[in-house]
């Protein structure tokens, strides 16, 4: 399976902090938006990663995040000219997914939950079909909003509902098969312009080929895509870190957890970082201080 990671568009809701930064390049307490996205892709086991952008942040993606071999990936950058929709993204990669199955997720979404990697290697796993995650939140009719029957299936998915029918709503991470740059040839702009990855899934969901799976109590999805949701985010990170010593959105820690990296090249990294708190708890990690 590949994965995109999408790090595109104007950034207006973070005005004037993106006038001259992508947000995905904006900090997220001690580490660039970009890494948390990022490290959920590798997290689901993923090292064929393409990272989407506008033509005049793609440079600074590719100076943070190189070709990808100290990370034990591989890299590579895709222009998209214009904000045209999430689903525009199988688009611009449908020559590089060559019929592969892909991931998508998005530059400015935060997931941590216990076990989090079981379920993504799960969705990965899935030979046919999709699998969307769905988080209770107050205000739904900011997203994509998915509907259940009384036996937990998915019945309908509506994007940005004016008179939302649930509040379950779906986050910015989405696995699809090996059809995935088909359907996508056959979305239609919506009102706003845009190709709607909303249309997208609803594709698989009226072929009844759409898993939904529910993120419950335990699990934290943030946005941050806005001035209140990117200082939350920061004091998450913030708060885990320092209290358990555990990493929140770490590359460097899941390509060493997931056997892409040594301790060696580990401690390499965790070098480069030696004057911050970060590159402390990888050489921690590296030693076997953490398990």
């Amino acid at each position: 399976m590949k994965g995109i990671l999408l790090a595109g568009g104007s950034g207006t809701r973070l005005h004037p902090m993106t006038l001259a930064s992508s947000k995905q390049l904006l900090p997220v307490y001690d580490k660039p938006m970009i890494y948390y996205p990022l490290s959920t892709l590798m997290l689901a086991g993923i090292r064929d990663i393409m990272i989407v952008s506008t033509p005049a942040d793609l440079p600074q993606f590719e100076r943070l995040l190189g070709d990808g071999s100290a990370l034990g990936v591989r890299f590579t950058y895709r222009v998209q000219p214009a904000p045209d929709g999430i689903a525009q993204a199988f688009l611009i990669a449908g020559d590089w997914l060559a019929g592969a199955p892909c991931a998508l997720a998005l530059g400015d979404n935060l997931v941590f939950a216990d076990h989090l990697g079981l379920s993504l290697r799960a969705a990965a796993g899935r030979a046919e079909g999709a699998t969307v995650f769905a988080y209770q939140v107050r205000d739904p009719e900011r997203y994509g909003v998915v509907t259940f029957d009384e036996t937990g299936r998915a019945l309908e998915v509506v994007e940005k509902p004016a008179n939302p029918q649930s509040n379950w709503a779906v986050i910015g991470l989405y696995f699809y098969d090996h059809r995935v740059s088909d359907f996508a040839r056959r979305i239609e702009p919506s009102s706003r312009g845009e190709l709607e990855i909303t249309d997208l899934n609803r594709f698989y969901l009226e072929e009844g080929s759409l898993q939904v799976e529910r993120l419950g109590r335990g699990c934290a999805w943030l946005d941050a895509g806005m001035p209140d949701s990117l200082m939350q985010a920061g004091t998450f990170v913030q708060t885990i870190q320092s209290r358990q010593g555990m990493l929140v959105g770490s590359p460097e820690e899941v390509a060493f957890r997931m056997g892409f990296i040594d301790a060696q090249a580990l401690r390499g990294h965790a070098r480069r970082l030696s004057k911050t708190e970060l590159g402390r708890l990888l050489l921690e990690l590296a030693d076997g201080v953490h398990s």
